[in-house]
């Protein structure tokens, strides 16, 4: 099994199930948001787009949503990579 890495290091297009997420280095908010839409061990996610200027925010689906995280949040949730079936 490949050793996870953060949703904010995801190659775009690349589909991930999410480790663990580090819910220390988060605020209250953030956390509830995060729990709210639904992150939590097991759920696949995918990064869809990253803001290109600044350090924006990425676009990432799970499940069926869309959602946009700041590049702060990510950086917590830590995914491993889904290997295709042979």
């Amino acid at each position: 099994m490949a050793t996870p890495l953060s949703l904010e290091q995801l190659p775009q297009r690349t589909h991930a199930t999410v480790a663990d997420i580090a819910w220390d280095q988060l605020a209250a908010p953030e956390a509830r948001r995060l729990r709210e839409l639904g992150f939590d061990e097991g759920v696949g996610v995918e990064v869809l787009h990253r803001a290109r200027l600044g350090g924006g925010p990425i676009a990432c689906r799970i499940g069926r949503m869309t959602v946009a995280l700041r590049r702060r949040v990510a950086s917590a949730v830590r995914v491993s990579i889904v290997q295709p079936a042979e």
